[in-house]
């Protein structure tokens, strides 16, 4: 059985730092693309940032020059160093992983429980 675990949130002051992790565990063949998405009160999940299998990493705007994604494949983990951060970035933030448990099977997307985060003012 897969397991996504996120740790690392927390109560921080405006223009603090945090750094998130997110460790998948299990009978695991291959990680392709892992993201972390976020989800303020009263509004829909969102997209932060993408990390592939290659490193190559891509980020919602509104976080472009503040957090950074990164992972290590030896220990099947990813993390968001999140800096310089805004009260509006106060959300649950998650973890997703698209994961194979062999190579014959499909790749499937799993999600950690989420981890809070936030930034006051």
């Amino acid at each position: 059985q897969v397991q996504v675990v996120e740790s690392g949130g927390g109560l921080v002051q405006a223009g603090g730092s945090l750094r998130l992790s997110c460790a998948a565990s299990g009978r695991i063949f291959s990680i392709n693309n892992m993201e972390w998405y976020r989800q303020a009160p009263g509004k829909q999940r969102e997209l932060v940032a993408t990390i592939t299998s290659g490193g190559n990493t891509n980020y919602a705007d509104s976080v472009k020059g503040r957090f950074a994604i990164s992972r290590d494949n030896p220990k099947k983990t990813v993390y968001l160093q999140m800096n310089s951060l805004k009260p509006e970035d106060t959300a649950v933030y998650y973890c997703a992983a698209d994961i194979a448990l062999s190579w014959w099977q499909d790749v499937r997307r799993y999600w950690g429980q989420g981890t809070q985060v936030t930034v006051s003012s």
